[in-house]
C-alpha cells in the first residue's frame, strides 16, 4: 500500500534539492516585480504625462475628489493585462508541463519575461506598452503553472511546505525590489520609468539560464517513460540511494496518470470533486482579499492620503519589508504548525484591519479633504498588519495548498485551473478597483472584509489539514473528512 511505503522514504535536506528550488523560485520574482513596478510607474509624473495625460490633469486638480482622481480604465488596463495574457498562456503550458517537463515551461516563462520587459522600457505609445505586459503575461501563465508544481515535487515531505513557499518568498522579495527600483528611477526624470520597467530583464535572464540548468522533477521524468534517469535525479534530491518505497509511488501513480489521456475531463469525475473545489476557491479567495490592490495601488492610495513624494517611500519600503518578512514566518511555522492554522490566523488578523482602515478612511479622509498626520501613520500601520496577515498565510498557501493536493495523473491540469482561476480574479479586480475606489469609497475595504470572512470559515469547515502528508499519497485526505468523504464515490 503506497500509504505505508510512505512511512518507508528516506533522504534527507540536501543542498542540491535547496539549490534547485531557489533557482525554480526565481520565477516568482519575476512575478512579484510586475507587480511592484506598475503599480511604481503609475504614480509617477513622467509615466503619466507619456501615456496617461487625463488621469496626470486629474491628479494635479485640487478639487478632484480623493477616490476618484486615478480611476481610468486605460491606467487600469496597463496593469490588468498582464493577467488577462497570463491566463490564456497557463491554458497552453499545461499540456506542455505535462508532455514535455516542468522545466521546459520555466525556460519559455524566462524567454517571455525578457521579451515583456525589454519592449515595455522601450515603448513610444499605449498599444506598445500593452503588448508588453501582454508579453510579460504568457510568462506569468507559464511559470505560474510550473514553478509550483516543481517545488512540490522535488521537495521531500517533511518540508514541502517551507519549500513550496519559496515561490512566495521569491515573489515578496520581486515587489520589495521593484518598488525600491521605483522609487529610485522616478528622480531620474524624464526617462526613469523605461529604467524601472526595463530592470526586470534581470531577473528574466537568470530565470531563462538557470531553467536551463536545472534537472526534470522524477515525477515528471518517470511519467514521461524515463524511469532510471528519474530513480537517479531522485537520489540526488534525496542524498542516497535508498530510495525503493518513494521510487515506487511514483512508478504507481506514473502508472495511473498514462492510463489518462483526457486530464481536463477526467479532473470533473466526482472522485476529484474536493480538489477541484480548492483549485477554484483558493485561489479565488487569494485575490478576494484585496491584497493585490494594495500592493498595486499603494503609492496611489499613499498620494491619496497626503503622503506626496514619499509614498513610494513608504509603500515600497515599509509594505515591501513587511511582505518578505512574513513570508520568511510562513516558511518556519508551516511544517510545524500547518496549513489551517496559518490561513486562520491570517484570516481573523485581516478582517481586522481592512474593518480599521475603513473606519479611518469613512470618519477623517472625506472625498476632499487630507488625513491628518496621525492618522496617516495609523493607516499605514494598520495596512502593514494587513499585509503581514496575508503574508503567513494566504499569499504562499493560496499556491501551496492547490499545488500538492492533485493526484500526478491530473496534477498539470489541476494546476492551470488554479493559476487560470488566480489570474481571472486578479484580472478583474485589477481591471475594476480604481472603478469601485471611485464608486465605494471606504467600503470597498469592508467589501474585502466580507470576503476574507467567507474564505476564513471556508478553511475552518472545508479544508483539511495537508501537513506531513505525501504527495503521492494526498488522496486519503479526503476520505478521513467529515464532508468530503460523503461526496466520493464508494468504492
Amino acid at each position: 500500500m503506497a500509504n505505508e511505503r510512505a512511512e518507508q522514504y528516506q533522504g534527507k535536506t540536501t543542498g542540491f534539492v535547496t539549490i534547485t528550488c531557489l533557482i525554480a523560485a526565481t520565477g516568482g520574482c519575476m512575478f512579484g516585480y510586475d507587480i511592484g513596478v506598475a503599480g511604481g510607474v503609475t504614480s509617477t509624473d513622467d509615466f503619466l504625462r507619456e501615456f496617461f495625460s487625463n488621469v496626470y490633469a486629474k491628479r494635479r486638480n485640487a478639487h478632484e475628489n480623493n477616490y476618484c482622481k486615478f480611476n481610468d480604465q486605460g491606467l487600469a488596463a496597463f496593469n490588468s493585462s498582464l493577467y488577462i495574457a497570463g491566463l490564456v498562456a497557463t491554458l497552453v503550458a499545461s499540456p506542455i508541463t505535462r508532455k514535455y517537463g516542468r522545466r521546459v515551461s520555466i525556460i519559455c516563462a524566462g524567454i517571455f519575461f525578457l521579451v515583456g520587459a525589454a519592449v515595455n522600457a522601450g515603448s513610444i505609445n499605449l498599444p506598445m506598452l500593452l503588448l508588453g505586459r501582454i508579453m510579460l503575461g504568457f510568462g506569468v501563465g507559464f511559470e505560474s503553472q510550473a514553478v509550483p508544481v516543481y517545488l512540490s515535487e522535488v521537495s521531500p515531505t517533511h518540508i514541502r511546505g517551507a519549500l513550496s513557499v519559496l515561490f512566495q518568498l521569491a515573489t515578496t522579495l520581486g515587489i520589495f525590489s521593484a518598488n525600491m527600483i521605483s522609487y529610485v528611477t522616478q528622480k531620474l526624470s524624464p526617462w526613469g520609468w523605461r529604467l524601472a520597467l526595463g530592470t526586470a530583464a534581470f531577473p528574466a535572464l537568470l530565470m531563462s539560464l538557470g531553467g536551463y540548468f536545472l534537472p526534470e522533477t522524477p515525477n515528471s521524468l518517470i511519467q514521461r517513460g524515463l524511469a532510471e534517469k528519474g530513480r537517479h535525479v531522485l537520489e540526488k534530491l534525496r542524498g542516497t540511494s535508498n530510495v525503493d518505497a518513494e521510487f515506487q509511488d511514483l512508478i504507481d501513480a506514473s502508472l495511473l496518470a498514462n492510463s489518462i489521456k483526457h486530464p481536463f475531463r477526467d479532473i470533473l469525475e466526482k472522485r476529484h470533486r474536493p480538489q477541484l473545489v480548492m483549485a477554484v476557491l483558493m485561489p479565488m479567495f487569494q485575490i478576494l482579499t484585496g491584497v493585490n490592490c494594495i500592493l498595486f495601488y499603494a503609492p496611489v492610495m499613499f498620494l491619496t492620503m497626503g503622503f506626496g513624494e514619499n509614498s513610494l517611500l513608504y509603500s515600497g519600503v515599509l509594505l515591501g519589508f513587511v511582505l518578505v518578512l512574513s513570508t520568511f514566518v510562513s516558511i518556519g511555522l508551516v511544517d510545524k504548525l500547518g496549513r489551517r492554522p496559518l490561513l486562520l490566523s491570517g484570516g481573523l488578523q485581516m478582517i481586522t484591519c481592512q474593518i480599521i482602515v475603513s473606519v479611518i478612511l469613512g470618519l477623517k479622509l472625506g472625498d476632499s479633504q487630507e488625513l491628518s498626520k496621525g492618522y496617516s501613520i495609523m493607516l499605514v500601520i494598520f495596512f502593514s498588519l494587513f499585509v503581514l496577515g496575508y503574508g503567513w498565510s494566504w499569499g504562499p498557501l493560496g499556491y501551496t495548498v492547490p499545488s500538492e493536493v492533485f493526484p500526478l495523473a491530473i496534477r498539470s491540469a489541476g494546476q492551470s485551473i488554479t493559476v487560470a482561476v488566480n489570474l481571472l480574479f486578479t484580472f478583474i479586480v485589477a481591471q475594476a478597483f480604481l472603478y469601485l475606489l471611485c464608486a465605494l469609497k471606504f467600503g470597498i475595504f469592508l467589501l474585502f472584509a466580507c470576503c476574507v470572512s467567507v474564505m476564513t470559515i471556508f478553511v475552518y469547515f472545508m479544508l483539511p489539514e495537508t501537513k506531513g502528508v505525501p504527495i503521492e499519497d494526498m488522496s486519503l485526505i479526503w476520505t478521513k473528512h467529515w464532508f468530503w468523504k460523503k461526496m466520493l464515490p464508494e468504492n
